[in-house]
């Protein structure tokens, strides 16, 4: 029989599977001195997976261990391929693409399948079951606050900083070609920068985010301000259902969208630490005047060593 490089890494990943299944089921939780779950530490939710199916994967919710194992293999062999000296005497580019300036050197995508209760997601939506986002028709959705200034007579693209992005604006990351933000809420990984440190006190969960630092303040045991208040990353508010950390999160500030939603935006995160390298993390977005429905996504927080 022949043995490939590929066979090799195969049953290597496999072996790893099965070793970190026998680890979990002896594995408890921590807490910090308060008595709570401890989330401690530094994340990353860089992944292969993608926030929707793809389409030709219709209802299939997980991929085998073989199919994961050998798109995560596909997936360092591009990433050594596009790590490759360039050749100094190459042509220039004659596609006219001047947005691929970015050496591979920098990009940070992931190279793992998201694995959630043992499987090996196709997509981060699980609900709904096509893993699509439930968008209303666009002519029934209420408009961002920049395409609501962009509809005013004589107001032109360019007339002032206020109608570029947040993320040209350093304001906080937000990625313009799939209308995330690292920050969140919610959480979603993009091209660099995917890594989370996670500091908690009796009353505070704090999240900061690499990219652009931005620090994101949980309140725990309170309650949401009286008066509605718009906000950088919203209004944060925690509490603990057993070893989960649960989020509610609204009044994020009117410039601040999420996969096209409005100022009614609700974002409903639980974080839940299922072993010592693993939070999962699950994010609920409720907007009936954007989605014609709830959709729920669920992506794995990765530990990294820490930097001492």
């Amino acid at each position: 029989m022949k043995i490939t490089i590929r066979t090799v890494a195969c049953a290597l990943l496999t072996a790893a599977h099965v070793a970190a299944i026998a680890q979990a089921q002896q594995w408890q939780a921590p807490r910090t001195e308060y008595g709570d779950p401890d989330l401690q530490g530094i994340w990353s939710n860089a992944t292969l997976t993608r926030l929707e199916r793809d389409v030709s994967l219709a209802n299939q919710q997980a991929f085998t261990e073989e199919e994961a194992a050998a798109r995560e293999l596909r997936a360092r062999e591009q990433q050594l391929k596009a790590d490759r000296a360039s050749d100094p005497d190459r042509a220039p580019p004659s596609d006219g693409n001047t947005a691929a300036g970015s050496n591979s050197f920098w990009l940070d995508r992931g190279k793992q399948i998201v694995r959630i209760d043992g499987e090996f997601r196709t997509s981060m939506i699980i609900d709904p079951p096509n893993s699509r986002i439930p968008f209303l028709p666009p002519a029934a959705r209420k408009l961002t606050q920049q395409q609501r200034w962009l509809q005013e007579p004589g107001v032109k693209a360019f007339d002032g900083p206020e109608l570029q992005t947040i993320g040209e604006r350093c304001l906080l990351f937000w990625d313009f070609r799939t209308s995330n933000s690292s920050a969140g809420p919610p959480m979603m990984p993009v091209i660099y920068n995917n890594n989370y440190q996670i500091v908690q006190t009796k009353d505070y969960v704090v999240v900061l985010a690499e990219m652009t630092h931005d620090a994101r303040i949980i309140r725990l045991r309170d309650v949401h301000h009286p008066v509605p208040m718009q906000r950088w990353m919203g209004d944060s508010i925690g509490h603990w259902e057993g070893n989960t950390l649960v989020v509610e999160t609204r009044n994020l500030y009117s410039q601040q969208n999420h996969y096209g939603s409005s100022s009614e935006l609700v974002v409903v995160e639980r974080f839940s630490r299922s072993s010592e390298q693993q939070i999962d993390y699950q994010f609920t977005m409720i907007d009936p005047a954007v989605y014609s429905q709830p959709w729920a996504a669920e992506l794995a927080l990765r530990q990294r060593p820490e930097c001492r």
